[in-house]
Order: C-alpha cells, then structure tokens, then sequence
C-alpha cells in the first residue's frame, strides 16, 4: 500500500443480519486506530449512495449471495479492493441465509409475500421490484476470488481488528485463514 495516502476501507453488506458490522463496530476506541491509519469510503452503516465503489486497500463482505444486485456489489468491491476480506458465517458458507436452499424458492417468495403479513398487497414483486433472486443461496467465494475469511456468527470484533489493522499496516494477517476452495 501507498504511504503517500491514507490506505482506504470499502464494505457491503449482502443477505445477513448485519451482525458482522456490529461486530466491526464493537471495536470501539480501535476504531480511531483505524481512522489514524486509513480511511473509511463505504460501508452500508454510512448510508453509502454514490452509486459505486471507490478504489480501496481492503475490502470487507458480509453476507450470502442471494441475487443479482449481491452478485454486482461483490463483482464491484472485488474489482476494486487490493484485499477481499470475508467476514462472518454467512459469507463463508451460508449460515442462516443457506436454509432457504432447503425449499424451493418459488415456496419461499410465496411463504415471504403471500401468506406472511406483507406489505405488497398478496403479490410476489417482479425482477421491476426486485433484482433477480438466485434458485439458491451462496457464499461469496463462488463469484470472486477471496484473499482473507474471518470466521464466526458473529466474527470477534478482536479478529476483525486484528486483521483490519495488519492490512492496514501491510502485513499479512497470521492464523487467518485463506479461503480453501474458490468455485469456477
């Protein structure tokens, strides 16, 4: 990374509970170590609306895939991210989000629009309404190349900062693991 500028920090969340940037979050006053060694350009907790991603250092992910604007928002930050960090379960290997792929999914809109208390008047919203649903829920590894995965439901905001902050030093997070399989 440049020392010329301040090393830059770019996340999305996908299809989670958003437990994984609480977590960030729950770094607490190391949130101003990161501040005084980067910068942060994007994260859904900023209400980020330019309608893309900056160039970043280290890109982090949170969440399953489950349509096609995740697919876009993840093809984007990996285009644009030095280092693709995943975080958490759901974008390691489907937690929560993966038992949908129990059930077909036309079951699964009709259970969500139709016979729950939706607001959308008894109708499934069309691809108009809605990006495109994917037939199953996957981890993000299946679309883009991960360099980094921070396991756990939530991840420890201790791991998180850990190799946040390694990144930003430029050192390579020891004892982190590597994404073991990238599917083509």
């Amino acid at each position: 990374m440049s020392e010329a500028r301040k090393p830059v920090i770019a996340s999305v969340w996908l299809a989670g509970c958003s437990g994984c940037h609480m977590s960030l979050l729950d770094i607490d006053e190391r949130l101003l170590t990161v501040l005084e060694k980067g910068s942060i350009a994007a994260t859904p907790i900023t209400d980020f609306k330019l309608g893309s991603f900056p160039q970043c250092d280290v890109g982090l992910v949170e969440g399953s895939v489950t349509n096609t604007d995740n697919i876009k928002f993840l093809e984007e930050l990996r285009a644009k991210s030095t280092y693709l960090v995943s975080f958490g379960d759901c974008a390691g290997w489907g937690c929560v989000p993966f038992m949908r792929n129990f059930f077909p999914l036309q079951e699964v809109l009709e259970h969500g629009y139709i016979w729950s208390s939706s607001t959308v008047d008894g109708h499934i919203p069309d691809d108009e309404e809605l990006p495109t649903f994917l037939d199953v829920v996957e981890p993000i590894r299946k679309f883009v190349k991960v360099d980094f995965h921070i396991p756990g439901c939530p991840p420890s905001a201790d791991t998180i900062f850990y190799v946040v902050n390694e990144l930003l030093e430029g050192r390579m997070p020891a004892g982190i693991p590597q994404p073991l399989l990238h599917f083509d």
